[in-house]
């Protein structure tokens, strides 16, 4: 397990859920959200079959040690090459995607397997490189937001909403970090591609994307706002509306998804998606700057 970044505590969220966790340790953690919620699960809701989360490396010693001993991790490390040799795959759970690329890749060298948090990169030249690893499923990507519990049922019952026209999603924080959980949530929903993207003119990032289907996806990410991960499906049949709430389900069911990966040696997320999905924050972002359409085929991974 490899982390932190700023504001983001998935290494203790993953390393729970994989491990267990010590009461006193996690609660004195100083993530209280991951204890209140960690706290509210059965007992037979920990643990995947397959993983166990060994060995641990973060950027500061003393957050290691926490890590380690809130979530029962045997193993700390000095420095994170010293995984190589001692475990079989590695967790980046980690954000900040600016660091993935430079992180991943000794491990992906050395023959490991490796999750990276979302975003995977916003870098073409980097994803030109992680290409291969998705498609032989030595890599996997993503927001656990495409296991959202709260969408189970438009997943399973889309055809249900006849023609789907719109579908909305609204989030906090920043398109790049953050409008990528809606943009993985909905696009599992959907058998579509996406063609081009705009941006409005307005104080936060609003992106549209114009589907194949003729449908709408529009993704707000409002930046400072009281917490919401929702999503709203408008069909000429049904219409719904989904406030995702639920972490632990979610990232259960991503983790899961991951060791099963590492059983089959296949990828569990169509790499194409993933790629696809990159190239969407980065039209985004050239849409918000440059106030013009991009088509999706600009950009080129």
């Amino acid at each position: 397990m490899i982390g932190l970044s700023e504001g983001n505590g998935h290494p203790f969220s993953y390393s729970a859920i994989i491990n267990g966790y010590s009461d006193a340790a996690l609660a004195a953690s100083g993530w209280k959200v991951i204890y209140d919620y960690v706290t509210l699960r059965d007992a037979s809701e920990f643990g995947i079959e397959g993983l166990k989360v060994t060995h641990a490396w973060t950027q500061d010693p003393e957050l290691t040690d926490k890590l380690c001993k809130a979530c029962l991790i045997p193993n700390s490390v000095s420095r994170r090459e010293e995984l190589i040799g001692k475990v079989d795959a590695v967790i980046i759970a980690r954000d900040d995607y600016q660091s993935h690329f430079e992180t991943a890749m000794p491990f992906l060298d050395a023959g490991l397997n490796v999750f990276v948090d979302k975003p995977l990169s916003l870098e073409t030249r980097e994803l030109k490189e992680l290409k291969p690893f998705l498609q032989n499923g030595r890599v996997m990507s993503c927001s656990a937001m495409r296991y959202a519990r709260e969408l189970d049922e438009p997943r399973a019952r889309l055809s249900g909403y006849g023609t789907v026209k719109l579908i909305r999603g609204t989030i906090l924080n920043s398109w790049e970090k953050y409008g990528v959980h809606l943009l993985e949530a909905i696009l599992a929903l959907r058998n579509t591609k996406p063609l081009f993207v705009t941006a409005s003119d307005v104080g936060h990032a609003s992106v549209s994307v114009n589907m194949e289907d003729g449908s709408l996806v529009q993704i707000d990410s409002l930046g400072e706002s009281p917490k919401t991960f929702r999503v709203d499906i408008w069909g000429t049949k049904a219409i719904s509306s989904h406030e995702i709430t639920d972490n632990f389900t979610m990232f259960r069911r991503m983790l899961w998804h991951f060791a099963q990966s590492l059983r089959t040696g296949k990828p569990s997320i169509d790499p194409q998606e993933t790629i696809e999905i990159m190239r969407l924050l980065i039209a985004g972002n050239i849409a918000r700057s440059g106030k013009r359409r991009v088509n999706l085929d600009e950009v080129l991974i």
